[in-house]
């Protein structure tokens, strides 16, 4: 018994993948999360209540139930009613969408600390009220909520080893497959904590940049 990492650089190339597949889903569903969010926090504060209570029944469901159980429901569920997602779809959604709510709330809050002088000025030059949102009142809010946003980006990368449940071959699903062929966990589940490290040395260092060159465009 012992250890031995002399089994793992001939699967690097199995955890090299499963790295990509994590980059790739962190990517697809940060987007999503980011400009989801923005979406449900201008319908929750300006949408007509017939719009606005559904998106909140939505937001209940995603903040009051366990992420896996959404990408079940995603993944397994929408099948029996005629939409069948590829695992990764269904994992970059799954994840887009619940980290889209968390979003949503730290931009309402931002978007309600706008000074409303912001509007009115906004207004007054014959700007309608939707692009005194999108030009004006919006780009204040994102910019004053990047640092918590940048923190769900970074909670979203470790949650992103939970779509292994549904079949998309990540970082966490590659070590598994190369323990089940070596019988090695700690070696494999220690390479993937790396690789995890790794990217997500990664994504600090480019939100770090952002919130710097948004700092430096106010």
């Amino acid at each position: 018994m012992g250890l031995d990492f002399s089994v793992v650089p001939d699967y690097l190339d199995v955890i090299f993948l499963g790295a990509l597949w994590t980059i790739a889903i962190t990517v697809g569903a940060a987007v999503l999360s980011f400009f989801g969010g923005i979406f449900f926090a201008v319908i929750a504060l300006y949408a007509p209540t017939l719009v606005r209570l559904p998106l909140r029944a939505f937001e209940w469901l995603f903040m009051g139930t366990p992420l896996l159980l959404q990408l079940f429901l995603i993944y397994f569920g929408l099948v029996q009613i005629g939409i069948d997602l590829p695992a990764f779809v269904a994992g970059v959604v799954g994840l887009g969408l619940h980290f889209a709510v968390y979003n949503s709330e730290l931009i309402q809050t931002a978007i309600v600390a706008v000074d409303k002088g912001q509007m009115e000025a906004a207004r007054t030059v014959g700007l309608s009220r939707g692009q005194a949102l999108r030009k004006v009142v919006i780009p204040q809010a994102v910019r004053d909520v990047i640092p918590p946003i940048g923190n769900n980006m970074i909670a979203l990368l470790k949650d992103s080893a939970l779509v292994s449940v549904i079949g998309v071959t990540e970082l966490t699903l590659s070590a598994q497959l190369a323990i089940g062929r070596t019988y090695r966990p700690f070696e494999f589940y220690v390479v993937a904590a790396l690789f995890y490290y790794i990217i997500n040395l990664g994504m600090e260092a480019v939100l770090r940049r952002i919130e710097r060159r948004v700092q430096a465009a106010r």
